[in-house]
């Protein structure tokens, strides 16, 4: 039997802030019935202009890492399509604020939203190899959306951040190595040509994320061959999440090619796949971290899932790469997702109204690639001293001829 490897400990950060859609629609004219329908979507997670995606990144790995877990991290990835500086690398900060050993290798990965499972394989191969013997791998996305003011898409972006410990004694989800199947297309879909913009156009990416599902599906099966009985193979499937529908239309593309009806397929997503975009419902678009909020969806809402169950995860970064693997559920999969407390984190969110939501954004934007410039705490009245100062949170202070500063709310 060779050495197992996988997910140890998962935690995610969605913010302080939510956005409710309610709200949202009645502001742009959209049909909330309609949007529900389509797009899956009931609010979606913000952050105040006094955080970022380092401090977003902390933040989710902090609460569910002991001293023992700081010793024997050797390698650290941040992924994210967010990042705070062109050369200095958000892994850096992470090493220092979590309290980690000097001796840790990091870096900092882009490739959109496929960005967090490459750093997951990455990880997973590196501590498979015995390089760093005993040594556990910490893997971090953290992301958020640019302004979208009146958009098409503007009510399904979101923010967040999600932490996996990855070592050879997993206790959520093992990898299955080698168990893999991978779809790489060059396409300009969406893009971040600058720190200011995102951008691209939504139809070509829905088609490239269903051409690389098909794709990475067909790699997955010249591997196991047994997947094409896609039903009888995965337990469960778990899908990128752009937006929490989009599982809906993945599944609909998977089953089809395989002569499965959208009534069959619908039927078969409510009992597969559905509980997996109970979280992403309420944080929206967490870009890379997507897949493994839907994950803890799943672990979290799912009670018919099962020790042994194979999962089927697939990811899909712009540009493009997609991946589809699996991983065996273990024995302590939903105690440890569950101590991670993200629907208590969900709830302790302050709903926000559009008015305040525009003012931060506006906030966020005017202090990007600013050379000097301190965050104000008070934009939210009393909320930085009622949620920040309860526990230690990481916040970022501002910049000082463009160099970051970071602190602590309350000493950890």
């Amino acid at each position: 039997m060779g050495t197992v490897i996988g997910i140890e400990r998962i935690r995610a950060y969605p913010g302080s802030l939510a956005l409710s859609m309610a709200a949202l629609c009645e502001a742009r004219g959209r049909d909330l019935a309609e949007l529900r329908a389509s797009m899956m979507v009931d609010e979606r997670s913000l952050i105040p202009p006094w955080e970022d995606p380092v401090t977003m990144a902390v933040n989710a790995a902090l609460p569910m890492l002991t001293a023992r877990d700081r010793a024997e991290i050797g390698l650290v990835i941040v992924a994210s399509e967010s990042g705070v500086d062109q050369e200095k690398p958000m892994s850096t900060w992470v090493q220092r604020y979590l309290g980690l050993s000097s001796r840790v290798r990091n870096l900092e990965v882009k490739h959109a939203c496929y960005g967090a499972t490459a750093a997951l394989q990455l990880a997973a191969s590196w501590v498979a190899s015995g390089a760093g013997p005993g040594d556990t791998a910490l893997v971090i996305n953290t992301d958020l959306a640019r302004a979208h003011f009146g958009k098409p898409w503007e009510f399904v972006l979101g923010a967040g951040a999600v932490a996996m410990l990855v070592s050879a004694r997993p206790r959520v989800l093992e990898l299955e190595l080698g168990a893999t199947g991978v779809y790489t297309n060059e396409v300009s879909d969406l893009t971040r040509p600058t720190s200011r913009i995102e951008t691209g156009n939504s139809e070509t990416s829905l088609l490239s994320y269903l051409d690389g599902l098909e794709g990475a599906f067909d790699d997955y099966v010249s591997r196991r061959p047994d997947a094409m009985d896609v039903e009888r193979y995965f337990q469960r499937l778990v899908y990128h999440l752009p937006f929490a529908g989009m599982g809906q239309v993945a599944h609909r593309t998977l089953l089809r090619r395989l002569g499965r009806t959208r009534r069959d397929a619908d039927t078969d997503f409510a009992i597969r796949c559905a509980p997996s975009i109970a979280h992403a419902k309420r944080v929206g678009g967490t870009y890379g971290a997507s897949t493994f909020v839907a994950l803890m969806g799943l672990l979290d809402h799912d009670q018919a899932i099962t020790t042994g169950d194979r999962i089927g995860m697939f990811a899909y970064g712009s540009g493009s790469c997609a991946e589809l693997w699996s991983g065996k559920v273990l024995p302590e999969a939903r105690e440890v997702v569950r101590a991670a407390g993200l629907p208590a984190l969900l709830d302790r969110r302050r709903q926000v109204t559009v008015a305040e939501y525009e003012t931060l954004e506006n906030a966020r934007t005017e202090a990007i690639d600013a050379g000097d410039h301190t965050p104000d705490r008070s934009l939210l009245g009393d909320w930085y001293e009622r949620y920040y100062t309860a526990a230690p949170h990481l916040i970022f202070d501002g910049t000082a001829e463009h160099y970051r500063r970071y602190a602590w709310s309350v000493a950890p």
